[in-house]
Formats: structure tokens, C-alpha cells, sequence
């Protein structure tokens, strides 16, 4: 591109690109992607957003093509590449000016130069450090805060590479720099608490350059310093932010009222405790000479009345956690012996937590953080009056790394589990104190026993052997549940809350139907909406429980929760058309599946509302694809449910199959793993196969070119048409099945290949003899594969089964085929089929099956009365591995008075139960078991009755002179299966 003749037209086409008409944004997008490859392009975007006279929409958008180009195009190889001179231009153009006037491209420009730093600093951009350091130098403000901006975004990039030689250059570029960001910061911090003392304006610039400069100190010392513990440097920075903390505290409390700088002093103090938190999680080492001061830092500014009115939660938060941190690190874990350990940095940790963590310490901290900081605040009840759904989302995951109630809630599980012996008497103490009903009016003793009952339910499995929490729950719990004042609805939902805790601990299975009778008036519509959430998910819960104790080893009872199943379902399904929230729905949606789940059949009779629910809900649920997973995964259950009665389903159960598991919709990416499933519950429960069912495996081919992730539940859909309606689906789709089975072969590992193996296999099991004509294309390949002996002894096993199968089952066509084949393999039809034996005989040992191992034996039997050359050498060889098949399979019946030994794996009247649970797909694999030679020829009848064929075919003398090959012992063995 020409810089002079397309600079305009590019000029023209971003400004048309920042429209908000459709009509001019679209064509604009358009042509600026198809410029992103060309020569020029990026030159051109740069002389734009560096003109200052440009409009500033415009600027910034060629920034953010740019960014997008150098991720796309910067490196050598990458395809379109964009050429050296073009770089070499661009590189010099971006560090030749730090004056951009508007910051939030000046963001972007930094961000810009960072992404370049990152695949050509130092190496191919030697200049640029320098000439950032010479615009830090720089006393104009605006020039040196966009240099500390671009010097931040360029450390940020080059800290995060990890190969060992870019980690080397961070640290020789650290070692040349830190000295001087560190004097630069300590500087700027002076002048910031001068300027602030006086409430001078300008500490509003200076404020953010110690906050870039301490960003960019953070950075270094975190991954720069490979042992920031004995830099002087190093040790200097903490111990400044240490001793800096309060009087940035107290300056932020005398801006009160400013909130442009209390947000400013905020970001400040933050950014000082990140270093703290980096250097405990980074270099933990490092970290213990700073332990015991951080500790009395966190007590100091946390745990005590003395500076009231310096705190903000952030601060609490990140203060909370460098304590829950030193607690948890498993550098500061004592050894299992101390006494022997020699381990300096943890006797020290020890002795320093030792010290701290004094008895009357923890009793402080822990009624603090449960009378102070459990406690419910005003925000909290406004939420739940406002929006109670909104109140209940829970916050998990990292939560604890930026939420007070998570981290609160973090620091005091690990303090309990730290300390459970000390902890404990000071729990149950509390607990005392707030035991029985109390006044609904006092909101006071309300929130306070909300916040004990929150700490009990949190350390429920520490305080195991301490409550008897049957005797607590039926003389005190229940009371409080029946409690129906306004106010009350707060211990109500802890209660309930505290109960789900529990309920997987310690509860007994007798106090089940009480449990149940207790949850189900909180479900009620009239009961306030919070506590009905709380109580589905306490149901959830008891339904997904598995409790251990001395006395119980419990799950969850069906018969118990019957009588309650009516009741339960048709509240759950009120509260589901109650919530607006889409994480509400899929909540209660949850536990609606898990009542389907664990009920069964049994559910039938209660779900005509949800079914006609479900289809409106999914409507509606068009843009929230995870409550759409929760209608899949509700379904999945109703299906397993209804088994052969899932046919009154399909006008919604199709149509949403087909729609998750479209890989031509976007939607498929966040449905597929859902929708896969719920397609095969669909196909093994269903009676019979139908054209609606056909025409879902449309979307199948699609999903097979998507790779492995779903091969396996895409294989097993195949398996379940395979049985479902093996003449309808072949007859429309053998096809599309051998070219989709056929492409995947090349590219699987062992595993997968061994999945797609045993789809063909089911094939020639369900159609002897047209499966192996179906696929033809794909046996010259598997024979070679069998001859050459080199695959995987699974994918062997199972190669021999397949031609073990055609063998047994289709001989003519074996024949045909191998005659068809022997010129590519240079040999006759008998020699072919001699070299499959030796295989067979070989390999025989790596087949572990035992039917697999019954049918190669059957397939070899059968070749007995094949009166060939190659057959007649190996006499003595198919006889030995037929008995040795035989005493896997023989077996004489207990119960019975004879010597004779029955093929265990002969599907008998005897053998064949038909369990109450059984579903469609198991009666179907059933009644193809019973067409299966496996199940259906005994072995030791097929072998005498071809060794009598045999005998007649080579007369008397001909068969003595072939047994003359069998081993005496083998033929004694032999005997003593034919008596």
C-alpha cells in the first residue's frame, strides 16, 4: 500500500467503520479485513493513530487493528507476515513520541508496544528501553507518565514469557533497571505524601505515577529476582511498603469526600499489598523474614478497634488472604516429625506461627471474624429484599481472591483446620450463647446467631465428633424452623442452610423423613423467596449425600423420600416458574434432575407441567446457553425415567436434539457435550426407530470431523442406531457410516481406533453378510495391518475378531475376498488364509476376552474341515489353541450331578434373566446376543462335531495321521472334554 494514495482511503474507511449505521459499519469492517494482509497496511494504521489532529475514535481503532495485526502477523513464520522494513518503521514510530493527549489510547498504544516487546525486546528492538528510560527521565509530566505507562505494559509482557532463556533476559534486564524504578518510586512517594498533607491538586498526577511505578517494581521483583530474599534492593522495597501502609492509609481517610483520589489512594495501597501477596505465593522463601510483620499487620489493621475508619474492602480482602496464605503454604508446614526436622525455613515458620498464634490470638480472630465480619450488613438485606435472587447467586471458584464474604469465609476454615483444638471450645462456646429462639424484633442477636450458625455449618466436618447434631436438629433446628416472623426468615434460611451442611456428616437416616417434612413448607410459595432457594438446594443436597459415620453408612433412600415425591416435585416446579434469574432456573432445574434421577420410573405420574413448561422455557432461554444445558440435562433424566414412554417427548425432545448437536450453529459449541448425551438416552430407551430418529443423524457426519473429544458418545449413538434399527439405518446411512469410519481410522490413536473397530464389529455381528460387503473398502488395509503383526495388541484383538467373524459367518465371501486380494499380496488364497492362522495362533495370548477369545476359536474350528495344505500344517497348532480356548469357556455346573462341562457362555433359559430395570437397549442387546454364535454354539460340540467331519473327510488313517501333530497331553485334555 502507498502511503500517499491509500493513507486517505484508509483514513475514510475507519471513520466509516466507527459509524453506528449498520449500513456504513459493515462494508467498512469488510475492506479493513481484507487489507489486514497486505504490505503497507500496518504503516498506514500507525501514521493514524499517532496523528494527533485525527478524531480520536478513529485513533484508537487503528490502534486496536494494529494490536490485532501484530498478534496475527508480526512473528516470521506466520502466513502474510508482515515484512521486516514495515516493522522496522513501525517500531521506530512508536517510541518516537510519549506526548499522546488522550489516555485511553495512549493505553492501547502502550499495550501495543508491550505485544511488539514481547516477540522482538531485547534482541530485535534494542533501542526501546533506552529511549523509555530517557522519557522517564524526562521532567514533563505527561511525557514521563506515558513512559512509566509504556514501561509497565512492555515488564508486564516480558515477565509472563517462561522459557528458561527469556526468563534470563527478565532477570539481566531487572538487575539493569531496578535500582532506578526503585529510587523513581521512593521519590514519587515522598512527593505524594508532601502533596497530600497539604491537599495540593497535583497529587492527582503524582498518585499515578507511583502507581505505575510500583506495577512495574512488582513485576520485576516477582519474576525478575530469583531470590528476592537476599537482594538488598529487594528486602529495601517490602520493607518501604511495610512502613509506608499507614501513612497511605491515613491519607486516604483525610480525602474523604474527594472520590477521584480515594479511588486513586485505593488503587495505590492495593497495588502495594499485590507485591506482598506475589512475593508470599512466588518466593515464599523470601517471604518468612517479612512473616511475622505481615501478621501483625493483618491483626493490627483487621482485628482490632485502634484504627477505625482506615479499612476499605479490598484491603480487608488481600488482607485476609496474605494470612490465609502464610497459613496455608506448604513451605511454613511443619514436618510430620518436627522434632527431627531439619528443614531451617520450616522450623522458622513454625516457630514464628507458633509464636504469633497464641490461644488468646485465635479466640480474638475467630469471634471477630464471625461477630464482625459474617455478619449479614445493610447492603445484603436491601439485596434480599430487592432482588433475593441476586442474593443467592453464589460466588465461587476465585471469589475468595476479591470478595469479603468469600475470603472471610476461606480465612476462617483454614484458621479452624490450623487450630481446630483451639478453635473448637471457642465455636461451641458461641454456639451456647445463641442456643434457642430469640426475639424476633432484636435484628441485632439475629444476624449474630446467623453468622455462628455459618461458621458451624462451615466446619461441619472439623466439628464432627464435637455436636451431636440429630439431638441439635430435632430439639432446637426444627423450632427455629417453624419460627414464621418476618425477621425469622434469616435463621430460617441458615437453619435450612446449616442442615444441608451437615446432612453429608453426620445425620442419621431416621431423622430423613423429618428432614423432608421439615424442607417441604420452606418450599412453600408463601415462604420468602431466599429461603426457598436455600431450601432446594439443602434437598439437592440430601439427595446427592453420602454420609459416614460410627453409626450410619448412608445414601440417599428412595423408598424414604416417596411419600414426599408429589408434594416435592410440584413445589420445585412452582419455585422453577417463579425465578426470572436464568442461574435461579438452572438451579432449582438441578434439582429437579436430581429427583428425576434418583426416583426413576417412578416420576412419571408428577411431570405433565414440567413437560409443558420445558419447551417455553427453552424458547426463552435462547441467549442463556447454560440454563439450555440444564433443560438438557433435565431431560436427559426424564428420559431415563420414562424409558419406552419417551415417544410422548419427541414434538420437543427432537427438535431440541437436533438444534444442540447442529455443528453449523454457534449454540453447538456450549450444547454438544449435553445434547450428545441426551441423543443417545433418546435412541436406547426408545422402543422402536422411527423417520424423526433417522433424520437427527443427519447432523452426525459434522460431528465426527470435529475430532476426538466426542468421538466416544458419537460412536456409542451409532452403536444405539446399530441396535435400535440396524435394516432402516444401514439401508439410509451404510454410506455416509463407512466414508466418516473410514477418514477418522487415519488420524486416531489406539483407543479411538479400537472404539470405531468395535462399531464395524456390531455391524458384521447384526448382518453377516452384507456387513462385510458394506466394508470392503476398508478390509485390504486391516488385513495388511493383521499380516504385518506391528499394531497395538487391543487393536489386534480386535482385528482378528473382525475376520474371525467373516470367517465363522460368511466363508464364502472370505474366500472371494482373499482371492480378490491375493495379487496385492503376492500370494495364492491358501497361503493368505495359512498366514491369517499363524496370526491367530500367535496372537491368541493377547486376546484377553473371553468371548472374543471363543470366537477365534470357532472361527479356526471351522477351518478344520477345509481340506488345504496350509489347513493340514497347522492341524496340530488349531487343536492346541482350541483346548486352551476350551478350558476358558467350560465350566461344570455346581449345582448339577454330571462331569460334563457346559459352555458358560451359551445363553440358556437357565442363564437368561430379564431384570426389572432393564431398558430397551438392553433387551435389544439381548436378542442379538441370542443370534451371536458366540452365545449360541457351544464350543465343545462345535470342535467334536468338526473333528468328525474331519475324520470323514481324510479318513481313519488320513485323521490319525493329522492328530500324529498334537501333543499326547493335548489330546488327553481333548478327551476329557469329549467324554
Amino acid at each position: 500500500m502507498d502511503l500517499a494514495t491509500t493513507g486517505p482511503v484508509v483514513l475514510d474507511t475507519l471513520t466509516k467503520a466507527c459509524s453506528q449505521n449498520a449500513e456504513t459499519l459493515k462494508p467498512a469492517e469488510h475492506q479493513l479485513q481484507e487489507w489486514e494482509t497486505q504490505p503497507g497496511f500496518y504503516t498506514i494504521l500507525s501514521t493514524i493513530f499517532t496523528n494527533h489532529t485525527v478524531d480520536v475514535n478513529v485513533r484508537w481503532l487503528a490502534v486496536l487493528y494494529c494490536k490485532n495485526g501484530v498478534d496475527k502477523y508480526w512473528r516470521k513464520s506466520a502466513p502474510h507476515a508482515i515484512s521486516e522494513e514495515e516493522k522496522e518503521g513501525m517500531k521506530k514510530r512508536l517510541i518516537s513520541d510519549f506526548s499522546e493527549p488522550v489516555h485511553q489510547v495512549a493505553t492501547q498504544i502502550a499495550v501495543l508496544i508491550g505485544k511488539v516487546a514481547r516477540l522482538d525486546c531485547p534482541r530485535n528492538w534494542s533501542e526501546l528501553l533506552p529511549t523509555i528510560f530517557q522519557a522517564v527521565r524526562c521532567p514533563e509530566h505527561l511525557l514521563q507518565e506515558r513512559a512509566l505507562l509504556v514501561l509497565h505494559h512492555v515488564t508486564k509482557t516480558l515477565a509472563s514469557k517462561r522459557l528458561t532463556a527469556d526468563r534470563k533476559l527478565f532477570e539481566e534486564l531487572t538487575n539493569e533497571i531496578f535500582s532506578f524504578i526503585l529510587g523513581l518510586w521512593r521519590h514519587h512517594l515522598d512527593q505524594l505524601m508532601v502533596l497530600a498533607s497539604q491537599h495540593d491538586d497535583s497529587m492527582l498526577e503524582m498518585v499515578d505515577k507511583c502507581v505505575l511505578t510500583l506495577k512495574i517494581l512488582r513485576k520485576l521483583v516477582a519474576y525478575g529476582i530469583h531470590d528476592p530474599g537476599s537482594n538488598p534492593d529487594a528486602v529495601n522495597f517490602h520493607t518501604i511498603i511495610f512502613a509506608r501502609l499507614k501513612d497511605t492509609l491515613d491519607c486516604r481517610r483525610s480525602l474523604w469526600g474527594n472520590h477521584i483520589m480515594l479511588e486513586k489512594f485505593e488503587r495505590l495501597i492495593l497495588t502495594m499489598t499485590k507485591v506482598l501477596l506475589d512475593l508470599l505465593e512466588l518466593h515464599p522463601v523470601s517471604f518468612l523474614q517479612f512473616v511475622h510483620t505481615t501478621l501483625e499487620l493483618v491483626v493490627k489493621y483487621n482485628f482490632t478497634e485502634t484504627v477505625g475508619g482506615l479499612l476499605f474492602e479490598r484491603f480487608t480482602v488481600n488482607s485476609f488472604n496474605l494470612m490465609k496464605g502464610i497459613l496455608f503454604c506448604d513451605t511454613y508446614r511443619p514436618s510430620k516429625n518436627m522434632a527431627e526436622s531439619t528443614d531451617a525455613v520450616r522450623m522458622e515458620a513454625y516457630k514464628i506461627k507458633t509464636n504469633f498464634f497464641t490461644f488468646n490470638m485465635l479466640a480474638e480472630i475467630c469471634r471477630r471474624l464471625i461477630s464482625q465480619y459474617f455478619l449479614l450488613n445493610s447492603d445484603d438485606l436491601i439485596t434480599w429484599d430487592e432482588d433475593p435472587e441476586q442474593f443467592c447467586q453464589e460466588e465461587g471458584g476465585d471469589s475468595y481472591k476479591y470478595s469479603l464474604r468469600p475470603c472471610t469465609e476461606v480465612l476462617f476454615l483454614t484458621l479452624f483446620k490450623e487450630y481446630r483444638l483451639s478453635l473448637t471450645p471457642v465455636l461451641l462456646e458461641m454456639v451456647k450463647s445463641f442456643q434457642g429462639q430469640c426475639d424476633p424484633e432484636d435484628m441485632v442477636f439475629i444476624l449474630r446467631k446467623d453468622a455462628v450458625y455459618n461458621a458451624v455449618g462451615l466446619a461441619a466436618f472439623d466439628l464432627f465428633d464435637e455436636i451431636n447434631f440429630d439431638e441439635w436438629f430435632s430439639t432446637h433446628l426444627l423450632n427455629e424452623l417453624r419460627n414464621k416472623h418476618v425477621n425469622y426468615r434469616i435463621i430460617r434460611r441458615r437453619v435450612i442452610w446449616l442442615v444441608g451442611q451437615w446432612v453429608g456428616v453426620k445425620m442419621s437416616v431416621s431423622l430423613r423423613p423429618v428432614l423432608y417434612e421439615a424442607i417441604l413448607p420452606l418450599l412453600n410459595e408463601k415462604e420468602d423467596m431466599v429461603v426457598r432457594l436455600e431450601a432446594a438446594n439443602t434437598l439437592k443436597t440430601d439427595i446427592l449425600s453420602k454420609c459416614f459415620s460410627l453409626l450410619d453408612d448412608f445414601e440417599f433412600n428412595t423408598d424414604q423420600f416417596l411419600p414426599y415425591l408429589d408434594s416435592s416435585f410440584t413445589l420445585l416446579f412452582q419455585l422453577l416458574k417463579e425465578v426470572n434469574e436464568c442461574d435461579s432456573k438452572m438451579q432449582v432445574l438441578h434439582v429437579i434432575s436430581f429427583v428425576i434421577e434418583r426416583v426413576g420410573y417412578q416420576i412419571r405420574p408428577y411431570t405433565t407441567s414440567l413437560v409443558q413448561y420445558l419447551p417455553s422455557l427453552w424458547l426463552d432461554s435462547s441467549q442463556h446457553n447454560m440454563l439450555r444445558c440444564a433443560i438438557l440435562t433435565t431431560l436427559i433424566h426424564l428420559v431415563q425415567g420414562f424409558g419406552s414412554l419417551c415417544t410422548t417427548l419427541y414434538h420437543f425432545l427432537l427438535p431440541v436434539i437436533h438444534s444442540s448437536t447442529d455443528a453449523s450453529q454457534d449454540q453447538h459449541v456450549y450444547l454438544m457435550e449435553d445434547g450428545l448425551e441426551l441423543w443417545q438416552v433418546t435412541l436406547q430407551n426408545s422402543p422402536v426407530i422411527d423417520n424423526q430418529l433417522l433424520n437427527l443423524f443427519h447432523n452426525m457426519p459434522a460431528l465426527l470431523e470435529l475430532g476426538t473429544e466426542n468421538l466416544r458418545v458419537c460412536l456409542k449413538i451409532i452403536e444405539a442406531y446399530l441396535i435400535l434399527g440396524p435394516q432402516e439405518f444401514m439401508h439410509q446411512y451404510s454410506d455416509v457410516l463407512v466414508g466418516s469410519l473410514s477418514s477418522l481410522l487415519t488420524d486416531l490413536r489406539t483407543e479411538g481406533v479400537v472404539l470405531i473397530l468395535r462399531v464395524i464389529e456390531l455391524v458384521f455381528k447384526t448382518f453377516p453378510n452384507e456387513g462385510p460387503q458394506v466394508f470392503r473398502p476398508l478390509l485390504p488395509k486391516l488385513l495388511k495391518s493383521t499380516l504385518d503383526k506391528e499394531e497395538h495388541p487391543v487393536v489386534m484383538s480386535m482385528y482378528l475378531t473382525l475376520f474371525g467373524r467373516i470367517l465363522l459367518q460368511n466363508r464364502d465371501y472370505m474366500w472371494m475376498f482373499l482371492k480378490d486380494v491375493s495379487p496385492d499380496f503376492g500370494k495364492d488364497t491358501a497361503s493368505i488364509l495359512g498366514c491369517l492362522i499363524d496370526v491367530w495362533l500367535d496372537k491368541i495370548d493377547g486376546v484377553t476376552q473371553p468371548e472374543r477369545r471363543k470366537l477365534l476359536a470357532l472361527a479356526v474350528a471351522s477351518v478344520l474341515t477345509v481340506n488345504l495344505s496350509p489347513i493340514v500344517e497347522r492341524f496340530g497348532s488349531i487343536i492346541n489353541l482350541c483346548v486352551e480356548v476350551l478350558h476358558d469357556v467350560c465350566r461344570i455346573p455346581v449345582d448339577e450331578d454330571t462331569a460334563v462341562q457346559l459352555d458358560s457362555l451359551v445363553i440358556t433359559d437357565r442363564t437368561e434373566v430379564e431384570e426389572e430395570q432393564e431398558t430397551e437397549l438392553d433387551k435389544r442387546k439381548r436378542m442379538l446376543s441370542k443370534r451371536d454364535p458366540v452365545h449360541t454354539v457351544a464350543l465343545r460340540e462345535y470342535v467334536i462335531s468338526q473333528l468328525t467331519l474331519c475324520q470323514q473327510m481324510h479318513g481313519q488313517a488320513g485323521f490319525e495321521h493329522l492328530m500324529e501333530q498334537v501333543d499326547p497331553e493335548i489330546i488327553q485334555q481333548l478327551q476329557s472334554f469329549t467324554k
